[in-house]
């Protein structure tokens, strides 16, 4: 056992527009997320859950005045506060933080801790830009403007909650684009970030493209933080999520990426990070998307198909 890993749930729903992610970290542990990170020769230890109150008990339409239209900011305040300790601490220990989630909006805590005191990058695998801000989201979810946050961007500029301090916007790629709106786009264009869609991957294949996500997000930081999305792949590999969109990578496409990305850390000692999101149990099919957000997180910290090393 050469590696560890600290898995920490985000049982939240609160950024998304249909409930049920927030069982998310239940379904990704019974699937077997523990045995899988083993078998890939990772010692595991599961911290349990951040505190997140059930999304029905609370106020959706309470509004922070400077957030304008955001749903849930203060219960998405307070789980960002705690996911950023324990993701904080797991590095400080020297364990990898594996945050299973839980909807997008968990990724303004982990970004945090991340970036508390080293410079970060990250690869975005996502269908969604997620760089939406309360002034430009058309429905006020949270789970779409987690990047925006991180960075600081528009809204978000001065929230000290939600904002990376060391999340280098150069170090920021997104790989698999395929839905994002209007006004994500142009601030796509406009960062200093790097942008591969699904035609980019249709054209220079799976390995290309994460190769050089990789090698973008780590160049000049200390480390990169994996932010993978189930809705990043097609709709028929994973239905059990909030925001399907056609036209995702396949399976073995996700997991050759996941593999690429143990290849860079095995290489460079570059993954700081990693969380798994928008797994939603009530939408899914005998819990087979939590099933491949267990076999790609334990791809992505070293299984190999003949073992390893």
């Amino acid at each position: 056992m050469t590696k560890q890993a600290r898995i920490i749930g985000a049982p939240t729903d609160y950024g998304a527009n249909r409930r049920g992610v927030d069982m998310g970290p239940s379904a990704i542990r019974y699937a077997g997320l523990a045995d899988q990170l083993e078998d890939a020769g990772v010692s595991c230890t599961d911290v349990g859950d951040v505190t997140a109150p059930p999304a029905e008990t609370q106020d959706a339409d309470k509004r922070v005045p400077e957030e304008g239209n955001a749903k849930f900011v203060e219960e998405i305040e307070a789980v960002s506060h705690e996911l950023a300790e324990e993701v904080e601490a797991t590095i400080a220990g020297g364990a990898t933080p594996l945050v299973v989630g839980g909807d997008h909006s968990v990724a303004i805590g982990s970004l945090r801790g991340a970036a508390a005191d080293a410079d970060i990058g990250t690869v975005w695998f996502d269908a969604h830009a997620d760089l939406n801000a309360p002034s430009t989201s058309p429905s006020g979810n949270v789970h779409g403007m987690p990047l925006a946050a991180a960075l600081g961007h528009r809204d978000f500029a001065g929230v000290d909650w939600a904002t990376a301090p060391r999340l280098n916007p150069e170090n920021v790629v997104w790989v698999g684009l395929r839905s994002v709106d209007d006004q994500e786009a142009a601030d796509v264009r406009d960062s200093a970030g790097t942008a591969f869609t699904m035609s980019d991957i249709d054209e220079h294949g799976i390995d290309e493209i994460t190769e050089r996500a990789m090698a973008i997000a780590s160049d000049g930081v200390d480390g990169v933080h994996v932010s993978l999305d189930l809705d990043w792949l097609d709709p028929n590999e994973a239905p059990g999520v909030g925001t399907p969109v056609r036209g995702g990578v396949t399976y073995r496409e996700a997991h050759r990426a996941m593999e690429i990305v143990a290849e860079h850390d095995r290489e460079h000692d570059s993954l700081r990070s990693m969380e798994a999101v928008e797994v939603n149990p009530i939408l899914d099919e005998h819990n087979e998307t939590a099933h491949l957000a267990t076999e790609l997180a334990a791809s992505a910290l070293g299984k190999r198909i003949l073992g390893r090393e």
